[in-house]
């Protein structure tokens, strides 16, 4: 099988190289791109969080919008992400005391305040704790695997993936991380955004293409993207996994082998050229020395 690399290029000079692992699908779900393996168990991260909001919608979370798209989210600690939140939880009946992820202070560089609510996951968390609101779950020990929450949420990923999650781990922020293939994960994204409109998983996919400055931040790279490719509804992942699919069904996962981030933009960009969508080449950064663009980074297949 062919191997993906990201080469950096740098005064003409290759002085890095980043492996890559890609899975990329047509409209009706044939392959289109393969590199690596991508049906052996990975850990999407943050990729997961439009499926663990599916989980939640269908255990009677009522969220839509952007407060949806937050909930999916990995979020830069921006105002609008920190009182998004804030009032998932007041209308659950709720403050951020009940949150379990870590205190963080926000990427936002214009803010030094420091605390879970600042936490990027604090959006899927707030939706966690509202979901047990509704059922009258306990707020308490929401994170376990055992806990009511989880199980749902665990059943709907299954669903999804159309595979047995092979193994539970921990996620960054305390909640259960559950390793699907990167296959699985491509067919989760397609069904989320082929779903009939209306349903809870198309809910999901309107809510994150209307409001990408939610699921990541105002200067992220991933709102870039969904902003300039009409109909996309990308999600990224610690360790530089990235998700995405188109309304028609096209879809990709992305995993730089050494979780180098700086390499996972230009293969998801590679991946959308694949099939067929135009990626304005500034999305991608240039490598810069003295302030100024002196590389690139190369994506090639060898």
């Amino acid at each position: 099988m062919s191997e993906l690399l990201v080469e950096v290029v740098r005064s003409g000079f290759v002085e890095s190289v980043h492996r890559a692992r890609v899975v990329a699908v047509d409209a009706e779900g044939s392959p289109v791109l393969v590199h690596g393996d991508v049906q052996a168990p990975s850990s999407p991260r943050s990729s997961m969080k439009p499926l663990q909001a599916a989980g939640m919608l269908h255990a009677g979370l009522d969220l839509d919008g952007e407060l949806l798209a937050l909930a999916c989210g990995s979020h830069a600690g921006e105002p609008i992400h920190v009182e998004g939140a804030r009032r998932i939880l007041r209308e659950a009946g709720l403050d951020e005391s009940a949150l379990r992820c870590p205190e963080d202070y926000p990427d936002d560089r214009t803010s030094l305040d420091f605390g879970r609510v600042y936490m990027n996951c604090s959006g899927k968390h707030s939706a966690m704790l509202a979901t047990c609101a509704v059922n009258d779950w306990p707020t308490e020990g929401y994170l376990d695997p055992t806990h009511p929450l989880q199980k749902s949420i665990r059943t709907t990923v299954e669903e999804l993936t159309s595979e047995r999650i092979a193994a539970t781990g921990v996620d960054g922020c305390g909640a259960p991380l559950f390793y699907v293939s990167m296959v699985g994960v491509v067919r989760a994204f397609r069904r989320i955004v082929t779903a009939p409109e209306g349903s809870k998983e198309r809910r999901i996919a309107d809510a994150m293409r209307a409001h990408p400055e939610y699921t990541s931040g105002t200067t992220r790279p991933e709102a870039a993207l969904m902003r300039a490719v009409p109909g996309l509804m990308l999600k990224a992942g610690a360790e530089a996994f990235d998700a995405f699919a188109l309304a028609d069904g096209r879809a990709a996962a992305v995993k730089i082998v050494d979780g180098g981030q700086r390499a996972r933009v230009a293969v998801t960009a590679h991946a959308l050229k694949a099939l067929g969508e135009d990626v304005p080449d500034d999305l991608v950064p240039p490598i810069k020395g003295g302030g100024r663009p002196v590389g690139e980074l190369r994506v090639r297949t060898i």
